[in-house]
């Protein structure tokens, strides 16, 4: 069995979360919880809510039984790139410097570890 769930337009550069990402890719979903909590990035609330509502897609998809927590694994945790919001702040000699703010879309799938 497995589900998914899908996060989009996070206001954090997709490089700063696949940093976090990267580190809980292929964990059991208990275990990647507890690694989230320990890490000091802001991006961990977001891919933490992401995996929780993963879950309850799961226990919601499928009514009549039961899951172990333990048996969950991330099978699939994707970072996409959104849209760019397009910004201007105040230069030298009266000009506008462009930046750009990053936006990411994150997808998580999981899975049951039937071993």
């Amino acid at each position: 069995m497995e589900a998914s769930a899908t996060r989009k337009y996070i206001r954090s550069s997709p490089r700063k979360m696949r940093r976090v990402v990267n580190v809980i890719r292929g964990l059991s979903v208990p275990k990647a919880i507890e690694a989230l909590t320990f890490m000091p990035q802001a991006v961990t609330r977001p891919v933490e809510l992401t995996l929780r509502n993963a879950v309850r897609n799961l226990t919601n998809k499928n009514p009549d039984e039961r899951f172990d927590e333990d048996n969950l694994v991330i099978r699939e945790i994707r970072v996409d790139e959104g849209p760019r919001l397009k910004r201007f702040r105040a230069g030298a000699r009266g000009r506008a410097k462009p930046y750009k703010k990053r936006l990411s879309h994150l997808k998580v799938v999981i899975t049951t570890d039937d071993n």
